[in-house]
């Protein structure tokens, strides 16, 4: 004789689907509950980014293979710098990463390199700062592709510049699987781009001079 009741029926419905939920979310399966009660959808888990913790709060992260850099690279910018830049002269800056891998008996093999090129400027007539980005060196035929953002202050143009967030900077299957490498970061100013008259007086003088550089060991296996 079945002494089975609604409620009891309704019981162990609720225990079979958590059940199978439990299941399926151990296999690493996302469960969705359709909205009408009837059989529920399963979608494919989402693909994880793996993070890696450096000092100064350099972060890698590996996501579907690619590589992304986060960092903030402190820096002053110097005043003879500030000043050409408020009479209207562009100020071009490089920012570079590298992986490393020494050699002792030769210098180091470089694994990877990533560059990104900056240029600001001030817009004397709306008094905003000029920041544009790119993959190349800016060059006399314009901007380009380049990207372009405005700021009100000259911090907040410069907080963009020291601030560097998901930066992708190579393929991870370019690099070997494991073993020893150095991280290292640069950061210098363009003197190159400057106007000419400007790059003769530049050119050697220490209040000119912006160059920032870490270097911070890691194992490729973490990556």
């Amino acid at each position: 004789m079945d002494f089975s009741t609604p409620c009891s029926l309704k019981l162990l419905e609720s225990a079979r689907f958590q059940a199978q939920r439990r299941r399926l979310l151990l296999g690493g399966v996302g469960l969705l509950a359709a909205p009408w009660g009837g059989v529920p959808l399963v979608a494919p888990a989402l693909a994880q980014a793996h993070t890696l913790r450096l000092d100064n709060g350099v972060l890698l992260q590996q996501e579907e293979g690619e590589l992304f850099l986060s960092s903030d690279v402190p820096w002053q910018l110097p005043s003879a710098v500030e000043q050409a830049l408020r009479k209207g002269v562009a100020v071009h800056f490089v920012a570079e990463v590298q992986l490393l891998r020494q050699r002792w008996y030769w210098s180091n093999q470089r694994l990877l390199t990533a560059t990104r090129y900056y240029r600001l400027s001030y817009q004397a007539l709306t008094h905003r700062w000029r920041l544009h980005t790119g993959s190349q060196p800016f060059n006399g035929l314009g901007l380009g592709t380049a990207l372009g953002n405005s700021y009100t202050d000259l911090a907040d143009a410069l907080q963009a510049l020291q601030h560097w967030v998901r930066w992708r900077i190579g393929a991870r299957d370019s690099l070997p699987a494991d073993g020893p490498a150095l991280l290292q970061l640069r950061f210098r100013i363009d003197l190159s781009q400057l106007p000419k008259p400007l790059q003769i007086g530049a050119f050697g003088r220490s209040d000119w001079n912006l160059l920032v550089q870490q270097t911070q060991p890691l194992m490729l296996e973490q990556l």
